[in-house]
């Protein structure tokens, strides 16, 4: 029996026909019909919106929302054929979930876990998950970030610049360290093993994630398994820094 972290809700099989304006995915299902679906990522995607990809979408029973379905999954053939999560929303849930279940022993025995808790010297971002506990000598800030670009079995992130993502850590990095900095990689997808930054789409960027590392930074690139069922932790991937 397999221990899925995360259920999905019953899914409806299609095919991507478009993805525009960020936020809108055309999809023809099963059935013939074409609907519209809610794409949670505002991200390009990168290689992971080609048209024709096989895709899974979920249904809300919300009669208030304007589009019912959801893009949830779509398949990719970068290695084997693989499902890889693109629904932003979820990484963080699931990351909750293994958190309460200690699923990453590397983060020690805390025993209670906030979420979104202001931090930075301008008091104006908020960090996923602030750790603490009795046996742990040192808060824990962790950041997760949602990854689905791949070179091969190679998990990339970011798939585009993000001066968000730069502020993120250089604001874990002023933590150092009086506190434990972690940013955890939620890879979405079964087929990598390894990570590295997307130093192709943002040289700042995986030009601060080294330094941060130099100066304490703590890296978990976590792999999961991802299904039209659910998803389950499959440990981490190598990191190639």
């Amino acid at each position: 029996m397999i221990d899925w972290l995360y259920r999905y809700p019953s899914l409806y099989p299609g095919v991507l026909l478009k993805r525009y304006k960020r936020f809108f995915a055309d999809v023809q299902l099963a059935s013939g019909e074409v609907v519209t679906a809610h794409c949670p990522n505002t991200g390009p995607m990168t290689g992971v919106s080609t048209v024709g990809s096989a895709v899974q979408l979920s249904k809300s029973a919300n009669p208030k929302r304007k589009l019912a379905y959801t893009l949830e999954l779509i398949q990719v053939h970068d290695n084997e054929p693989t499902w890889v999560g693109v629904n932003t929303a979820l990484p963080n849930q699931i990351v909750k979930l293994a958190l309460a279940k200690y699923l990453f022993p590397e983060l020690g025995n805390y025993n209670h876990i906030k979420g979104e808790v202001v931090y930075g010297a301008d008091k104006k971002s908020r960090v996923d998950f602030f750790l603490t506990g009795n046996d742990i000598e040192r808060p824990i800030y962790l950041e997760v970030k949602n990854t689905t670009w791949a070179n091969g079995t190679l998990a990339l992130f970011p798939d585009t610049e993000t001066t968000r993502g730069q502020k993120h850590l250089r604001e874990l990095m002023a933590l150092l360290p009086q506190m434990r900095a972690v940013m955890l990689y939620f890879i979405n997808r079964g087929d990598c093993t390894e990570f590295a930054p997307g130093d192709s789409t943002d040289p700042i960027y995986g030009k601060l994630l080294r330094e941060a590392i130099a100066l304490g930074l703590e890296v978990l690139p976590c792999r999961f398994d991802v299904t039209p069922e659910g998803i389950r932790y499959l440990g981490l991937a190598k990191l190639a820094i």
